[in-house]
């Protein structure tokens, strides 16, 4: 029986996969999880195969998520769950560890495969998501402004497109405000922009966060 831990902030999320992987004879959901802090408090207890982990959590970026537990279990494969498309964050999670990235529009059976891919070892990309890679869509071509930014850097542009201080993301980071000084910079600097206002405002134009 593959154990799956389930972190999305939404409870309808949670109990319509746990529904979902009930009809099935080799998937169980043994965990779940609302937050980024509960996820990785179950996720180092040795009691799960795989991780079905929301890129949107409340209290931390999922990306973030995503490299504590590969840090403290990188035998545990970890997918990412979102709404957000694989042209926004795919290669973002894809370069921090993740095992494959699905939509949450995805049909059921890719939903069962990528689960049962990741459990074996192996990586589950779709066949929409691999057809970018091997035509060199993504990344390469022609990219938006934030598709420009590393995983780290499109959290930090999360955070600050909500109000965040530099101080705050600095705590819940475990980084140094400088640090997070810079990383605002570089932001700026790849996107092409000029103040957090600008931000704030791309973010919304584009449904980021």
């Amino acid at each position: 029986m593959i154990k799956v831990l389930v972190a999305d902030d939404h409870a309808v999320v949670r109990t319509g996969l746990k529904q979902f992987f009930a009809s099935t004879d080799d998937i169980e959901i043994v965990a779940e999880a609302r937050t980024g802090e509960e996820a990785l408090s179950l996720a180092r207890k040795d009691n799960c195969d795989v991780v079905l982990l929301d890129i949107g959590l409340p209290d931390i970026n999922g990306l973030e998520v995503l490299k504590r537990i590969r840090a403290a279990r990188p035998q545990v494969p970890v997918l990412i769950f979102s709404m957000f498309s694989e042209d926004e964050f795919a290669t973002s999670a894809l370069g921090a560890g993740a095992a494959g990235f699905l939509n949450k529009d995805s049909p059921p059976a890719q939903i069962l495969s990528a689960v049962r891919t990741a459990a074996s070892g192996a990586r589950f990309l779709s066949p929409e998501l691999a057809e970018k890679l091997l035509a060199g869509a993504m990344p390469g071509g022609r990219k938006l402004p934030h598709e420009r930014l590393s995983g780290r850097e499109m959290e930090v542009l999360l955070l600050l497109s909500k109000g965040t201080s530099l101080t705050t993301i600095a705590e819940r980071l475990h980084l140094s405000v400088k640090t997070i000084s810079t990383y605002r910079t570089r932001i700026l600097d790849k996107m092409g922009i000029s103040s957090n206002a600008e931000m704030t405002r791309y973010v919304i134009e584009n449904k980021l966060g």
